[in-house]
């Protein structure tokens, strides 16, 4: 069994099929280095990330994919997910063996790939639900997030679209960096030097007192009133609520804060 290891990147997954070409061999996993080794590895191989080397390969599939396959192939890598790394491996190998198998969902790697990218997908979609934002006195408004997957740059767009007069702050808590819009350019990554020293809270979100605007404190108490009032105990179904709106979320939901 050939074992092919890479530094978790993806431009060095990309490296690593530039090396399975050039080595004239298929490895039959690719892991993070690392990870612990299967028993019967015949060859380990070590790959070093070159950017140049993965960008020929990036462009490689851009030829031979259309752009709802490339879509699949990044999308699904912000899953960050670690049982992704082989199939994905092995799925960009089959593309410039056999070319565009991307509908192909008999194939095990491409089915692999597809699920975790829907999977990604879906909560991208809870993502633009469920993020809840704070005025602070200044005028700009944060939202603070933890997705179980890197979500936050499939979901800029929408909220730069949506909130394209105002400035805001949506940043991801689990992953320490996030995304500042001022109202007039581009919205741009950020990320802070001593997270110790931001004017939240990364546990639950809340803007500190002395910067939240009073109006939205008066806001947030009328929100949480609301979903409160419109609850009917008779109805209650905490499995259904549970499904359409995950507890994992919760501690970031004003109406689920006290």
């Amino acid at each position: 069994m050939t074992i092919y290891t890479f530094d978790g990147s993806l431009n060095g997954l990309l490296s690593a099929v530039f090396a399975a070409f050039e080595r004239k061999e298929q490895p039959e996993q690719l892991l993070t280095s690392g990870d612990p080794l299967p028993l019967f590895a015949d060859l380990v191989f070590s790959v070093t990330t070159d950017e140049q080397k993965a960008l020929r390969v990036w462009t490689g599939l851009e030829k031979r994919l259309p752009r709802e396959a490339m879509r699949l192939i990044s999308v699904s890598w912000l899953s960050e997910q670690r049982q992704l790394n082989t199939p994905l491996f092995l799925f960009i190998c089959k593309v410039f063996r056999l070319g565009d198998i991307s509908r192909n969902f008999a194939d095990p790697d491409v089915l692999a790939v597809t699920n975790m990218a829907r999977r990604v997908f879906h909560e991208q979609l809870r993502m633009k639900q469920f993020a809840r934002f704070q005025k602070a006195k200044d005028g700009t408004y944060l939202a603070v997030i933890a997705p179980d997957n890197d979500v936050l740059p499939l979901i800029i767009d929408h909220f730069q679209d949506r909130f394209n007069d105002q400035p805001w702050l949506i940043y991801d808590a689990h992953r320490h960096y996030g995304y500042y819009y001022d109202g007039s350019a581009d919205a741009s990554r950020i990320t802070f030097e001593d997270e110790k020293s931001v004017p939240f809270n990364l546990s639950d979100g809340r803007l500190n007192d002395d910067v939240l605007s009073s109006d939205d404190h008066i806001l947030q108490d009328l929100w949480r009133t609301y979903f409160k009032a419109i609850c009917i105990r008779e109805r209650l179904n905490p499995r259904r609520q549970h499904g359409e709106m995950p507890p994992r979320y919760w501690r970031y939901m004003t109406e689920k804060q006290g």
